[in-house]
């Protein structure tokens, strides 16, 4: 059993659509940015950055934080969407990076710029904005010629969608790119997947906000 420790985010739901594809049995453990439940020592013993996701895998009593870290641990336990070695696992890793280095951060701030802070910030804004449309840009032309981000399906593209299904609430919508429009909708079509992004439930808008500038006040 995984017992998953997350919240209504994109990095969240990396995680519990990789359980949901991998048909992993796990309890889910919903953490309260509000009530500051990601500072507390239970919490920060399995996720020392005090940051969701994190895993106990109860059968190895193994803890894990980060949602890169996890998808790998995942893919390898199960032996699904992560080729054992070779190009595959190889190009797999490559764009799970990318995820990581350079969507999840760059949406993310665009977010922050754009929705929380008191004071308007244009260059910020323009900056974290443009670059999100330029890594729109890089996968648009990596999808032209394949299905999915590594080739086949696989981890990186359970770690990427969740970022861009948060894209038209930051202000930047990926409807100008044809492959990755294909794309996305390739995926939200996949039961497991859409099913890893109710979990946990959604929250409406004011919720998230609540949410999000709980995280940037810490």
């Amino acid at each position: 059993m995984i017992e998953l420790y997350t919240a209504s985010t994109p990095n969240g739901h990396k995680v519990s659509i990789a359980l949901e594809e991998m048909a992993m049995p796990y309890a889910v453990h919903v953490i309260d940015f509000e009530k500051k439940e990601q500072l507390k020592p239970d919490f920060l013993s399995i996720s020392p950055n005090g940051r969701i996701p994190a895993i106990v895998d109860s059968e190895t009593d193994t803890p894990l934080m980060e949602s890169g870290a996890i998808l790998v641990y995942l893919a390898e336990k199960s032996g699904m969407f992560l080729p054992c070695s070779g190009r595959g696992r190889a190009k797999v890793i490559e764009w799970l990076m990318f995820q990581m280095a350079n969507v999840g951060p760059m949406m993310g701030q665009t977010g922050v710029f754009k929705r929380y802070f008191h004071v308007e910030l244009p260059d910020a804004i323009a900056r974290y904005h443009n670059e999100t449309l330029r890594l729109y840009e890089v996968m648009d032309t990596r999808l032209e010629n394949e299905e999915f981000l590594a080739g086949d399906y696989s981890i990186a593209d359970m770690a990427t969608g969740p970022w861009l299904c948060f894209a038209d609430w930051i202000d930047v919508p990926y409807s100008d790119f044809p492959n990755v429009t294909r794309w996305m909708e390739t995926l939200l079509a996949r039961p497991a997947f859409a099913k890893g992004m109710e979990v946990p439930a959604p929250v409406d808008e004011s919720e998230r906000l609540r949410r999000a500038k709980a995280i940037t006040t810490d």
